[in-house]
This record gives C-alpha cells, sequence and structure tokens, in this order.
C-alpha cells in the first residue's frame, strides 16, 4: 500500500508555510493529510506557527505566547516566503488559527487527516493539550472516526492528550534514535511513530526495527526523491513533506489538478 502523503505546514515548499494558501494548495492537489503546529496566543487561541518568536515569518521580534490575536492578525505571513499576488485573498496571508484550518480541511469534499504538533517547551504548560482537546470537541473531531492525530517531541504531552481524548491517535515525534530505548519503555503501546528522515538515512537498522513494531510509522521531512524511495522500500505508513506534490509523482500518483 503506498504511503500516505502529508502536507508539512501546507504545501509549504512553495507557499508560505502555516497560511490558509499553503493549506488550500495541499488540499486541491490531493495530499492525504496536512500537519500543523499549534502553539497558544495571551488570549488564549491555538494558532498555527512553528517558531516562538515572530521574527522568521512575520518579521516582528515578538513572541507568540505574549501577544493576542487581534494583535497577530494585523501582521503579514507570507512575503517572507517570495513575492506572491498582490490581489490574492487578504485571508491565506494572515495568521491562521486552528479553528480555520480544521473548518477548511472538514469542507474539503473528501476525507483528509490532520496532524496536529503541540510545541513544547511553553510558557502555558499542558494548557495547550487542554485546549486543543476542547477546540476538537467543539468541532466533533475527538471521536474514534476522527481524521485528527497528535503529535510532540514530547512524550508528557502526548500522555496528557491520551487522557483527554483518549480515542484519538497520538503520534510521538523523535529526531534523536538514540533516545529510542527509553521512549519504548514509556509512550503508550499504540502510539505512532515519526523519526526524522535524518535519522533514517544515519541508521538504517534501527529504522528498520522501527518498522517492524508494528506500529505506523509516519517520517519527517522527506523533500527528495532518494529520501521517498528509501522510506518506500521500509514500508512506511506516512510521508510527511514540503513538497506533497512532488512526493505524489515519486509514488507514481498524479496530483489533483496536474495535466495527465
Amino acid at each position: 500500500m503506498s504511503p500516505q502523503v502529508v502536507a508539512h505546514r501546507g504545501a509549504s515548499h512553495d507557499i508560505a508555510e502555516h497560511t490558509l494558501g499553503a493549506y488550500v494548495e495541499a488540499l486541491r492537489i490531493g495530499a492525504d493529510a496536512v500537519e500543523c503546529d499549534v502553539r497558544l496566543t495571551a488570549d488564549g487561541h491555538l494558532v498555527c506557527v512553528h517558531d516562538r518568536s515572530l521574527n522568521r515569518t512575520a518579521g516582528v521580534p515578538a513572541l507568540v505566547s505574549e501577544m493576542e490575536l487581534k494583535d497577530l492578525e494585523s501582521f503579514e505571513f507570507a512575503s517572507w516566503k517570495g513575492p506572491f499576488q498582490p490581489d490574492i485573498d487578504d485571508r491565506y496571508t494572515r495568521i491562521l488559527t486552528l479553528d480555520t484550518l480544521l473548518e477548511t480541511v472538514m469542507n474539503a469534499g473528501r476525507r483528509v487527516e490532520v496532524a496536529i504538533e503541540t510545541k513544547h517547551p511553553t510558557r502555558f504548560g499542558g494548557l495547550v493539550e487542554h485546549k486543543l482537546a476542547r477546540t476538537l470537541k467543539y468541532h466533533g473531531l475527538d471521536g474514534a472516526d476522527s481524521p485528527v492525530r497528535v503529535m510532540s517531541f514530547n512524550y508528557a504531552a502526548l500522555h496528557r492528550m491520551r487522557r483527554l481524548t483518549p480515542d484519538l491517535n497520538m503520534v510521538m515525534l523523535m529526531d534523536k534514535a538514540q533516545y529510542w530505548p527509553m521512549l519504548r519503555r514509556v509512550i503508550g503501546e499504540d502510539w505512532w511513530l515519526g523519526p526524522g528522515i535524518k535519522e533514517i538515512r544515519d541508521h538504517p537498522k534501527w529504522a528498520r526495527r522501527l518498522v517492524e513494531t508494528g506500529r505506523p510509522v509516519h517520517v519527517w521531512t522527506v523533500n527528495e526523491a532518494a529520501d521517498v524511495q528509501r522510506c518506500l522500500r521500509l514500508g512506511v505508513a506516512g510521508i510527511i513533506t514540503d513538497r506533497p506534490a512532488y512526493v505524489m509523482e515519486q509514488l507514481g500518483r498524479t496530483p489533483m489538478g496536474a495535466a495527465g
């Protein structure tokens, strides 16, 4: 079975990450799933932003956690990536809330899965997971048939989220193979695994052992043909990529909207 293609921060190779435009494009080309990072604003809103600081993506030397949503909405998050159409819908370049992303995905006209990463450490601690659980319940996305899964490098955060949303899948992200002997003792028996592609390249025997556990393995962030083939040989369940259309082509799939 072909691995699931997960659009990392949307179609972020071509369009500024975590903007509505990047996710609309990922949905348009037919990505199986989208991935996002979430952070909590000072007034309690979950927004899709990777960094603690706004400096890289909005050019503002401020922290997400210290700003209210209304202030974040005044910034533009797309031009750092390069020129964009001046007449583009303003919503496509501004701060993206998790609520808006979930509504967009649910209106895609097909099942699209959503991988949500909670970022730690954060000044809000476990409040992030509590807010995420409430948000998913509000949208009716906390049940056993939910397309949502939750990811983190922090296993305590995932244990917290499992208690709050016991029907959702949890994904233990890993950026160091050396952590696995400890992690396998503390993670849930049914959790999925999310190793980075660098560790997959550098530790092929370890990568094979992960797959042989029988747990779904989703690899991040896979953008090159050689790495796509490496993932195929391993038999991973998912490929998380900035280039969903490119990866689909590498898998022999024609992206939606592409000439066939």
